[in-house]
């Protein structure tokens, strides 16, 4: 093809120009222009993936699950005695025997009511001339008996004056042959102490000494327990005082823990008050 010049002298050849780079023609450009797009996209598309193992939750944690609630589990023996405890308060004792000699004793309560009335076992209090209570925080206060049952071995004390802060125990729940079970009391004047066992059986008949009617329908167990132990709480795996603790059997007669000992089920010992006369306590 013929180069066309403007009229007027004539110039030096002009150096041949530098040939056009490729990548400057429109149709690379374009090419160009797509690669960068498919390497962004298989950029991000690699990003995704290897972040959706920590953004994205499986289907089933992302789901609410329906569980037990913690009051339904069993609970521990350390979670039951750490529950139970303040509900427990330590009994103590004076009076004269026959002999007009001061006696002392020991023995366990139990807080069954929000206005602090505590459950025990009869014989724990009966004939005292002063009652003296111990909560759990330390809180001192006189008692006095509100009622009696003797044919169970129950009574129910007013205290004089409540702990800063009063917890009730929580009453009720069966037993059944195998169910663990914890007692919590003051054994051998060792405060707030407690042991485990299971229930041993159920329906058992208490002889009693002194003309006294048997006591039946008790709950066995193997909850080391020993005196002092009268009058708290045998306690299930749920938390719920199920017996009132009023005895242990030992053929020795010495008066320690041989591996059974006997409750008063919790329904009987809130059925029955007032000499024995069927009205239930105050509770």
């Amino acid at each position: 093809m013929t180069v066309l010049r403007p009229d007027g002298p004539v110039e030096p050849e002009p150096a041949p120009e530098e040939p056009k780079s490729r990548w400057s023609t429109p149709e690379l450009r374009r090419r160009v222009l797509i690669g960068a797009i498919v390497a962004w996209a298989v950029t991000i598309t690699a990003l995704v993936a290897v972040r959706g193992g920590d953004d994205d939750p499986a289907p089933a944690a992302a789901r609410p699950s329906a569980s037990p609630s913690a009051s339904d589990a069993p609970l521990t023996v350390s979670e039951i005695y750490q529950t139970l405890t303040p509900s427990v308060v330590l009994i103590q004792t004076t009076g004269h025997d026959a002999q007009n000699r001061l006696e002392a004793g020991t023995g366990t309560g139990v807080i069954a009511n929000a206005d602090g009335t505590i459950l025990t076992a009869l014989h724990v209090v009966d004939g005292a001339e002063s009652i003296q209570l111990t909560y759990a925080d330390g809180t001192k206060a006189t008692a006095r008996p509100a009622t009696e049952d003797p044919a169970r071995d129950i009574a129910t004390l007013t205290p004089e004056k409540l702990p800063e802060t009063l917890v009730p125990a929580v009453l009720g729940g069966g037993s059944r042959v195998g169910d663990d079970v914890v007692a919590i009391g003051n054994p051998l004047g060792l405060t707030f102490s407690t042991s485990s066992g299971v229930v041993s059986g159920l329906e058992r008949v208490l002889n009693r000494d002194r003309g006294e009617a048997d006591i039946e329908g008790l709950i066995q167990f193997d909850a080391a327990v020993n005196p002092g132990n009268s009058g708290g709480p045998l306690i299930n795996d749920r938390g719920q005082v199920v017996g009132i603790v009023i005895a242990l059997a030992n053929p020795s007669g010495a008066g320690t823990f041989i591996g059974i000992g006997f409750a008063v089920p919790i329904g009987a010992a809130l059925g029955g008050a007032g000499e024995g006369d069927g009205r239930s306590p105050p509770l």
